[in-house]
């Protein structure tokens, strides 16, 4: 029985939509980062990037469970003197929902010489509009 090794020309980057009105952020989270890593073809390696690219809609209608809104932080530091800053989630929402999603999915991410890379084939938007329908197929005229 020969192995199956993946090579770049076997590669395929499919296109798939996820609406997240009404769903759980943790959750979404993980289906995302599932498509973006390639996790669930047939043909798959860690030397090679075989993922997706997801099209994310409603960003701005997710869910999440508990006081999480108010209590959950995001922390960063410019580096400098002075430069700690912290947000809300309920804020950065409230500020760029499209945030929230990256930070959550990178999280879930492995942290290798892909993420950026699976991180740029996320594309997330607050809305129902969208320019990546041809991609995704849904202009189709029979």
């Amino acid at each position: 029985m020969k192995t199956t090794t993946l090579k770049v020309s076997d590669l395929t980057h499919n296109w798939h939509l996820i609406d997240l009105d009404g769903l759980i952020l943790g959750r979404a989270a993980v289906k995302i980062a599932t498509l973006l890593t390639g996790k669930g073809k047939a043909l798959t390696g860690n030397h090679l990037d075989n993922g997706d690219f997801v099209v994310a809609v409603n960003a701005d209608k997710f869910k999440v469970t508990g006081k999480k809104m108010t209590d959950k932080i995001y922390y960063s530091h410019s580096g400098f003197p002075g430069g700690f800053k912290e947000v809300s989630l309920g804020d950065l929402k409230e500020k760029d929902c499209r945030k929230v999603i990256e930070k959550a999915v990178k999280g879930m991410l492995p942290k290798n010489k892909f993420q950026q890379t699976r991180l740029r084939r996320l594309k997330v938007f607050p809305g129902v509009d969208h320019p990546y329908a041809v991609e995704l197929g849904l202009n189709k005229k029979d």
